[in-house]
């Protein structure tokens, strides 16, 4: 696998941060290929046969799995050791942060002044959505937004390396594998698609932005998201990358741009982060802001329809573990009828799977087990054309 690249604004690593973060990455690797596959060995021999003597058949939903494999010693091992790899993340990562943390304020102070390619428009007024500002995502101790102190990039900056440790390496050493996947789906399925103006809704740090600034250097690239700390620090991050991005602080529910001013709407992972009223909205928001032809496509891990209901439950444990309340909501969604109730025609609807572009350059499609942060080797995308 290779290292992270170290761009100017990358947290520096003691020998003693390294070891320590490689730690949280080795445990990572060896729960999701050595320790995960043993639950399905569980479900196959001691739950499933119960489960189908106490039913008169198989089961049909995760749902019904659940109790029992949540009572099984061998799952309550494997679930605490995956909670815990996320804390240790977090931690590892943290404290490396917290040491220099004054440092990292000046570099990204020193990147975002003078010449810049691209532009950064904060709103300290803008209030958090409830249903982010009710828990730490992903286990993010003060989750995307929290400021600590004046010109913060603490929260852009732990996020920024947990990303790399939390694939497991797996989406390249920029974290962009999300945004060159779908750049390489626009190739296949649209190659006259050339839009000069695109948005990327819940942008983070902007990781998987900038594979739209390298494939369409001629478009002009924003990336709006909620949280100060991130934005000031992808900034930083995308000048010292070379590349134009204008960050600015809004909600992607509700943004300031005109109506029909883009051509191309794109997320990140960002709508399992939504409650389902914010979804709505959403889509809603991308359709007014694509102009005529324009396309909406969010990137997300594979939705449940059709998988197995063991996989099904091993991936809803995001939902109950760590700090994902809308994981299991939006994989049962009809995301057809999202897209037309937000006034997209259901016959422009797109929902597809697409291999990962690192894995495809890699020329490896293994599958990790149940466990793995997708589930596989591609991404599920779910859009629509105005």
């Amino acid at each position: 696998m290779p290292e992270q690249f170290a761009h100017d604004v990358l947290l520096r690593r003691t020998s003693e941060e390294q070891s320590r973060q490689a730690f949280a990455k080795n445990l990572k690797i060896h729960l999701a290929t050595s320790i995960s596959p043993g639950n399905r060995v569980v479900y196959d021999n001691d739950i499933a046969p119960e489960l189908a003597k106490k039913l008169g058949r198989e089961p049909k939903t995760r749902h019904e799995i659940r109790k029992p494999m949540e009572s099984h010693p061998y799952y309550r091992m494997w679930s605490s050791l995956q909670r815990s790899s996320q804390e240790v993340m977090w931690d590892a990562v943290g404290e490396s942060v917290e040491r220099q943390l004054d440092d990292l304020i000046e570099r990204a102070k020193k990147l975002g002044k003078g010449q810049t390619k691209g532009s950064l428009r904060l709103d300290p007024s803008l209030e958090v959505p409830s249903y982010l500002a009710g828990v730490d995502t992903h286990c993010q101790p003060g989750s995307y937004y929290t400021e600590v102190t004046q010109d913060d990039v603490y929260a852009g900056a732990v996020y920024d390396r947990v990303t790399y440790i939390y694939t497991m390496g797996r989406i390249g050493p920029l974290n962009e594998d999300m945004g060159l996947t779908a750049v390489d789906y626009l190739k296949e399925q649209h190659p006259d698609f050339s839009p000069s103006r695109i948005l990327d809704m819940g942008c983070s740090v902007g990781q998987s932005t900038l594979p739209y600034v390298r494939e369409f250097p001629d478009a002009e690239v924003h990336g709006i998201d909620i949280g100060g700390p991130m934005l000031r620090y992808g900034h930083a991050r995308a000048e010292s990358l070379g590349a134009s991005v204008h960050f600015s602080q809004q909600n992607a529910e509700h943004t300031d741009f005109d109506d029909e001013s883009f051509d191309l709407i794109v997320s990140h992972i960002l709508l399992h982060e939504t409650s389902s009223k914010a979804l709505d909205n959403i889509c809603a928001e991308a359709r007014r802001l694509l102009r005529p032809g324009g396309l909406m496509l969010h990137i997300e891990v594979p939705q449940y329809e059709g998988m197995h209901v063991f996989d099904q439950f091993m991936l809803d444990w995001d939902t109950y573990y760590n700090n994902e309340p809308f994981w299991g909501g939006l994989h049962d969604k009809d995301l057809k009828k999202v897209a037309v109730k937000a006034g997209f025609d259901a016959s422009q609807v797109i929902q597809a799977m697409q291999p990962m572009h690192t894995e495809r350059q890699a020329h490896r499609l293994e599958k990790f087990e149940c466990g793995d942060f997708a589930g596989g080797g591609a991404w599920f995308i779910f859009g629509a054309q105005k």
